[in-house]
């Protein structure tokens, strides 16, 4: 067993209640999908340890209230604190959750750091027969705002997995440019780490903490 210091990002799951975002989370860390979730309340966080070409890393994810709650919480900012990472997601069955990317992106975009990474989700996938966005109409608003974008189903186990792989590799790419670049909008960027035991030779993006 070995003791050794890995780093920490903090990575916001975002996007209109019902969307799926829980499912997703869900999905990511335990490998399950339930039918029917409560509401997610405020906030919410889990983490989990996953290996990102040969480096270690833990992510932090915080699962949030759709704006119908979060718009009523006036330390809503206080979220994006130290913040690396976005998940942004809409129902592809549900018009309305992605004309409300607007909203999103706006408060994504006065509380969060110039250089955070972000994807965008189209969940629910495996519903086509229900489909009222076209993914077209996705990849060309992730394109327009500068995110990766994939469309996921949490109840065949599509795509959830890559998307948070893909944003952690997005972050640890871009996580020296930012130790050693200027202070984006003025909003503190701080790095963590922890330490932590590892044995030999273990599958470490199976590891949840």
């Amino acid at each position: 067993m070995e003791k050794i210091k890995i780093p920490l990002y903090k990575v916001l799951l975002m996007g209109d209640s019902g969307v799926g975002k829980t499912c997703i989370l869900d999905s990511f860390l335990c490998d399950s999908f339930i039918e029917n979730h409560d509401s997610t309340i405020g906030v919410d966080y889990k983490t989990k340890i996953i290996e990102i070409k040969e480096k270690i890393v833990k992510l932090q994810i915080w699962d949030t209230a759709g704006k119908q709650i979060i718009r009523f919480m006036t330390i809503t900012s206080s979220y994006f604190n130290n913040v690396h990472g976005i998940v942004l997601v809409y129902d592809i069955t549900d018009e309305e959750s992605f004309n409300n990317l607007d909203y999103w992106l706006r408060l994504i975009n006065d509380c969060a750091r110039n250089d955070v990474k972000k994807i965008l989700i189209g969940a629910k996938c495996d519903l086509k027969n229900d489909r009222r966005v076209t993914k077209k109409r996705g990849e060309q608003l992730a394109e327009k705002h500068n995110m990766t974008f994939l469309e996921t189903s949490s109840k065949l186990d599509i795509n959830n997995e890559e998307a948070f792989y893909l944003l952690a590799e997005d972050i640890c790419n871009n996580t020296q440019n930012i130790l050693c670049g200027a202070d984006s909008k003025s909003k503190t960027w701080k790095s963590s780490s922890e330490s932590i035991d590892v044995i030999y030779p273990c599958a470490f993006k199976c590891s949840i903490l």
